[in-house]
C-alpha cells in the first residue's frame, strides 16, 4: 500500500471536482476522501496499491470536464490504512 497526500489548484471548486475524484477513486479501489479548502484549493488523501494509486493520480491531474487544474502538489506519506472507502468530507 502507498499513501498520498494532494493539494489541487485552480478551478477545481464548484465543478464537480470532488465527485469526478470520488469517482475515479471507486473506479480503483482507492481509499481516503477528498475536501474542499478554505483558499480554493481540494485536498485529496488517498492509499492503495501503486498500481492503482499513480493512475488515480494521473485522472486527478486532468480533472473533471468543468474544472481546469493548475497544479497538484503530491506527497508521499507512511500508509496509515485507516479508511474503509472514499469519502466526500464537508
Amino acid at each position: 500500500m502507498k499513501r498520498a497526500h494532494l493539494i489541487v489548484s485552480g478551478r477545481v471548486q464548484g465543478v464537480f471536482y470532488r465527485d469526478f475524484v470520488r469517482k475515479e477513486a471507486e473506479k480503483r479501489s482507492v481509499v481516503g476522501f477528498v475536501r474542499n479548502l478554505q483558499n480554493g484549493d481540494v485536498e485529496i488523501v488517498a492509499e492503495a496499491p501503486e498500481s492503482k494509486l499513480e493512475p488515480f493520480i494521473k485522472e486527478c491531474k486532468r480533472g473533471s470536464f468543468l474544472s481546469h487544474v493548475a497544479k497538484v502538489d503530491v506527497k508521499y506519506e507512511t500508509t496509515k490504512e485507516e479508511f474503509e472507502d472514499f469519502e466526500i468530507r464537508f
